[in-house]
């Protein structure tokens, strides 16, 4: 016998909450303005590491929002792609990662980022989440 099991209905937050080192977060964001992260220049490595010709991944640091604030979401390769300057995207199971103390959104290969229908809010942009420096401070037992 087979049992159905229902999906759950997935739970939309607002930019403002999200919190470093939290994951699983869907938002609805426009797009403020996406500028490509030039390459790395490549190290010399040893060929026996790896004799795969490698594809250079393509990175754009987007700076998405919505009514209650914004912050720089990362998007790589395919991603890039629908992060059009004033579209507004779906980014599902968004994960925060931090980078030089600051708070970056990204979508792995456990996300997904779909373009929407134009949403009729206007992005809050004083409040960029990813201009706060956060400090790793350890608690001692």
């Amino acid at each position: 016998m087979a049992t159905t099991v229902e999906k759950r209905k997935p739970v939309f937050i607002k930019v403002e909450e999200l919190k470093p080192g939290t994951n699983g977060h869907n938002l609805t964001v426009k797009i403020l303005e996406s500028k490509p992260v030039p390459a790395p220049k490549p190290r010399r490595a040893p060929m026996s590491f790896s004799q795969r010709s490698q594809r250079p991944s393509r990175i754009n640091e987007c700076l998405v929002g919505d009514e209650t604030g914004c912050i720089v979401f990362t998007a790589r390769n395919e991603q890039v792609d629908m992060m059009q300057t004033g579209a507004t995207v779906i980014l599902r199971n968004a994960k925060i990662d931090m980078f030089k103390g600051s708070m970056r959104l990204a979508v792995d290969k456990w996300g997904r980022v779909e373009v929407a229908e134009p949403a009729n809010f206007a992005v809050k942009e004083t409040n960029n989440l990813s201009l706060v420096e956060y400090e790793l401070v350890t608690v001692q037992a």
